[in-house]
């Protein structure tokens, strides 16, 4: 994604859901970081599945509603907390419609295709994330719906028609599942989790600097070959 003088690129797991917001915040954030020490460290994004809420009905559930039950918090307090996000977002060039956000859907069949997208490579999982993120926070589309998982694949890059394939089936269901099992096991409990090298540990929307900081502290530590 960027020269670099180290001998191999740095990965960086980003470990995530597609309706998460401050996942959203976080990755805004990171590639702020990425393009400020571009020219000096290679990274290799890579994007992991995490569900915020696995056993989501299909047909989704009204966001104020479902934050006031998972959370304990009243709705008052879910719009503040929603335009907090918006203001966060807006600062680093991420659109949150709140008001568009009206439902919470399951998100199994988006990080199937996720998992496809980082088969092809690294700028196709990247430009499918980033049309989820926005198709969800910025205009409060379905991203459970097939029809429309289609169609931001397509949007990103990649075939539709394979897309349409996928989702159609089960494919990459197994692969998704055992990765979130085994973040499980590592202890990942919130997102956004970023794992740099496969051994430094990021967690939250932190703001660029952090990452940056992060960044270059990972490369500076790296063990010796």
């Amino acid at each position: 994604m960027s020269a670099s003088t180290s001998a191999a690129p740095l990965r960086i797991d980003f470990i995530s859901d597609v309706s998460c917001p401050w996942c959203a915040i976080g990755l805004q954030s990171l590639q702020r970081a990425i393009e400020k020490v571009g020219g000096e460290i290679e990274v290799a994004l890579h994007f992991q599945p995490f569900e915020l809420n696995p056993q989501m009905a299909p047909d989704g559930e009204d966001a104020i509603e479902h934050l006031i039950g998972k959370y304990g918090i009243s709705a008052e307090e879910a719009v503040r907390n929603g335009e907090a996000i918006r203001a966060r977002g807006a600062q680093l060039g991420f659109v949150f419609d709140m008001g568009k956000r009206r439902r919470i859907y399951n998100t199994f069949d988006a990080h199937r295709l996720l998992y496809w997208a980082g088969q092809e490579s690294e700028a196709l999982q990247l430009a499918l994330k980033q049309a989820l993120l926005r198709a969800y926070f910025g205009e409060g589309r379905d991203v459970s719906s097939h029809d429309v998982l289609a169609e931001l694949a397509e949007q990103a890059g990649l075939d539709g028609a394979r897309a349409r394939e996928i989702l159609a089936g089960d494919r990459y269901a197994k692969e998704v599942r055992g990765r979130e099992e085994l973040q499980a096991v590592q202890g990942i409990r919130a997102v956004p989790s970023v794992i740099l090298d496969g051994r430094l540990l990021v967690q939250g929307g932190q703001p660029p600097e952090v990452f940056e900081q992060a960044l270059r502290h990972a490369v500076a530590t790296r063990p010796a070959a």
